[in-house]
């Protein structure tokens, strides 16, 4: 189950985004999670509670945000949705040079703390 390995990364990353001196319990986490990452969200939140655990974020929520699949023709530029399972074929002019705009996306968009207002961590990648 890579949800675990994701839940890790993401208890990882905020935890050092507050650096030395540390900061306050952690309330919520935001993640973007395309469509189109291969990522089950309910899989995710139960890793995410279990890798939360005696660190600073241990109680704290996880609020996804799911991000659509998107993406646009090559030789006729249309966009469209490509949904679940993607539809790459464009609904325009039947092209086949798709190119994904959205909906691949991993990435911490916020964090908010008991301390202070909500931020989003740097060096986050999607």
């Amino acid at each position: 189950m890579h949800e675990m390995s994701i839940a890790m990364a993401v208890v990882e990353q905020v935890e050092e985004s507050a650096g030395p001196a540390g900061a306050g319990a952690v309330e919520a986490v935001h993640l973007e999670v395309g469509e189109l990452a291969g990522v089950v969200p309910e899989a995710l939140a139960f890793c995410f509670e279990l890798v939360c655990a005696g660190t600073a974020l241990e109680g704290a929520e996880l609020v996804t945000e799911t991000v659509p699949g998107r993406a646009r023709c090559g030789p006729c530029a249309a966009e469209w949705a490509v949904g679940m399972p993607p539809d790459l074929l464009c609904p325009q002019c039947g092209g086949v040079r798709a190119e994904l705009l959205a909906g691949r996306e991993l990435r911490i968009t916020a964090v908010r703390r008991a301390d202070g207002p909500a931020y989003a961590p740097a060096n986050q990648e999607g």
